[in-house]
């Protein structure tokens, strides 16, 4: 599986980006994508997840409410709406994905991920 990610680039504090992770060679079908922040001088983190078959989500505490994971069956792609941005938004995204059969636990440990996509970054000013 090649994942591709888009959709970043700089907006101001309030405003909205969407990432798309769009994947080639196979359907994402049996699979979690996941969207791992990195911001300046952190550890990358799992902010949202998603499973394909079943559509079930999660969202760490820092982005719920504003953030939003879903799927595009016709790009075969994972998308994560982002709204209300903060400058802590700020950091290297990153779209990965695992399969997960019919598991619905979350994989927060980003070693249990076996398929990346390229970074791309987000930066919101204050």
């Amino acid at each position: 599986v090649q994942l591709q990610a888009s959709g970043g680039g700089l907006v101001q504090a309030g405003g909205s980006l969407r990432l798309s992770c769009a994947a080639s060679g196979r359907t994402f079908s049996g699979y979690a994508v996941g969207w791992f922040r990195q911001a300046p001088g952190k550890e990358r983190e799992l902010i949202a997840s998603y499973r394909w078959s079943g559509g079930n989500s999660y969202y760490v505490d820092s982005v719920k409410g504003r953030f939003t994971i879903s799927g595009d069956n016709a790009k075969n792609a994972v998308l994560l709406q982002m709204n209300s941005l903060k400058p802590e938004d700020t950091g290297v995204y990153y779209c990965a994905a695992k399969y997960t059969g019919f598991s619905t636990n979350i994989a927060f440990d980003e070693s249990l991920w076996r398929y990346w996509g390229q970074g791309t970054q987000v930066t919101v000013s204050s």
